[in-house]
């Protein structure tokens, strides 16, 4: 009861801030944040909400997203949802004595305004594709999550030889959802791509249907899960377009009969005669280069992508890479890419330890750390990042430094065999730890990965404590706010900030880029 009324009471504080429930027109959420639709942006008060102590940021993208972490999202999210509606139920209509009234279409035209200016410069074609991508795997990262962690503790079990009646009852949970996915994301591909999903679902079910064995064509004999979800993805946007064909075309009468039918039939033939072998060859080629890299460039390979994930998460270039984990994971049981790319969060957290011992009067951004890195360790970084890192500049490249060598590090096993993997997307840092698979023992597949964060960890801290600060940055940040004043008196100027929101300049993030659509954690 007390964990429901402090939910309740975390809904209770934001639902005023954001504008009440009269300016909420919709509500959603993914692993860490709550996402919010506003009729009108101007309502927010963004400083407010920062400071509210179950509040991680909040990040401006087509939606207001309020972080709050995993699992706290997941509870304070239906809470919320029941305060909207009282909310909406409770309002008086408005009268004579009572507020001005506002037309929906006001509010609707003023919201549209605002997030049009937030949007702009992110709001290309390729963006707004990896965006709808991301809006199709991250709703199944959970069960990828669960069935993962089953995966992990199945295999734990069979190699330990213990309860073998039970074994085959976790083999089935966790190979599950697996075997079916391909459905899921067809439903999601139509879904978000406009049609109707049961449709996309349907085809995309073709891939998976085992008599496909007995189809021939580009003289092979078709494999079910042949392409997999890269197969479901491009079946589902073709049945898409042949429903919107048809819906154009088949009179309103014949509707219910002839567009369904003619959006399986054709896009079914084409999935079979076509895409299930294109698909097939294309993730069979994801798969050989992954292999490939980690097996030849190792270190090096391991080094970059260790380094360059943090500015592709602030970027949301990140997005691009879902397909590919899941694909991986497909096909090998695990994803090789992703406990590389977890040690950007390592650098991350490395760094933020050295901002902490190199500003030792500045509590707020100390405060900040404490409270923060927590998350940190378990693979939630965008406290760390939005409050620490990104706004103080050079500590954001120096983080980067650290993940390229923990990444380093892990490739550098796998280009001696030692394969690292996860058995599932979504959570990094400690979290990714029941999650993980390799090819030698979960012992040693543990040990890699555990030194892959102490190397993170190690080298973000020195890399942030002897570059990350200028002279002019330390002398604008080390300071206490209570000897703020007397700063002033002293050097005739304004007050230095003491939190890294005031930072401005070049180095303050830019608030449309959405650091977390995705599923690996940083």
């Amino acid at each position: 009861m007390a964990t429901e009324d402090k939910n309740r009471a975390t809904a209770a504080a934001i639902l005023p801030l954001v504008g009440g429930a009269a300016n909420v027109a919709s509500i959603a959420h993914c692993m860490t944040r709550l996402r919010l639709g506003l009729h009108d942006r101007t309502l927010v008060d963004d400083e407010a909400l920062k400071a509210l102590p179950a509040v991680m940021g909040v990040v401006e993208d087509d939606t207001y997203q309020i972080v709050l972490g995993p699992g706290t999202v997941a509870r304070v999210t239906p809470e919320f949802e029941q305060l909207v509606e009282e909310g909406r139920e409770a309002a008086p209509a408005p009268g004579p004595g009572g507020p001005a009234a506002v037309s929906s279409d006001d509010l609707a035209a003023q919201g549209a305004a605002i997030k049009a200016q937030q949007k702009a410069k992110n709001a290309t074609p390729f963006k707004l594709f990896l965006r709808k991508i991301a809006n199709i795997f991250v709703p199944l990262i959970p069960a990828l999550i669960g069935c993962g962690i089953i995966a992990g503790l199945n295999g734990l079990l069979v190699n330990l030889q213990w309860l073998p009646a039970v074994t085959p009852a976790l083999a089935a949970m966790a190979s599950g959802f697996m075997a079916l996915i391909a459905v899921f994301v067809g439903y999601n591909t139509a879904k978000e791509f406009g049609g109707t999903p049961i449709l996309g679902g349907a085809v995309a079910a073709i891939i998976v249907f085992p008599g496909v064995a007995n189809i021939d064509a580009f003289g092979q004999t078709l494999s079910p899960g042949q392409g997999g979800v890269l197969g479901a993805l491009g079946a589902a946007v073709l049945a898409v377009y042949v429903e919107k064909w048809c819906r154009r075309w088949v009179p309103e009468a014949l509707d219910v009969l002839v567009t369904p039918t003619l959006t399986v039939l054709i896009s079914g033939l084409v999935t079979i005669f076509g895409l299930m072998f294109v698909a097939g060859e294309i993730s069979s080629a994801i798969g050989t280069f992954a292999d490939w890299l980690l097996s030849n460039g190792g270190a090096g390979a391991g080094f970059v992508l260790g380094g360059l994930f943090l500015p592709l998460v602030m970027l949301g270039l990140h997005q691009a890479l879902i397909p590919i984990h899941t694909t991986l994971i497909e096909q090998q049981g695990y994803t090789v890419l992703l406990p590389i790319l977890a040690m950007a969060g390592a650098g991350q957290v490395g760094a933020a330890m050295a901002v902490y011992f190199r500003l030792p009067r500045n509590e707020s951004i100390r405060r900040t750390i404490k409270s923060a890195l927590p998350a940190g360790l378990l693979g939630v970084g965008e406290p760390l990042i939005y409050g620490v890192s990104l706004p103080l500049g050079r500590p954001f490249v120096t983080a980067c430094v650290g993940g390229a060598f923990g990444g380093g590090f892990v490739g550098l096993f796998n280009q001696l065999g030692d394969t690292v993997g996860s058995t599932a997307i979504g959570p990094s840092g400690w979290a990714l730890f029941p999650l993980l698979d390799g090819n030698h023992g979960l012992g040693s597949t543990i040990a890699i990965y555990a030194g892959g964060l102490l190397v993170g960890y190690v080298a973000g801290f020195l890399a942030t404590y002897f570059f990350g600060f200028s002279k002019d940055l330390l002398t604008e940040f080390n300071v206490s706010q209570e000897t703020a004043p007397s700063t002033i008196a002293a050097t005739g100027g304004t007050t230095p900030s003491t939190t890294p929101s005031a930072a401005g300049g070049p180095d303050t993030p830019d608030p449309g880029a959405d650091p977390a659509k995705a599923p690996a954690g940083v």
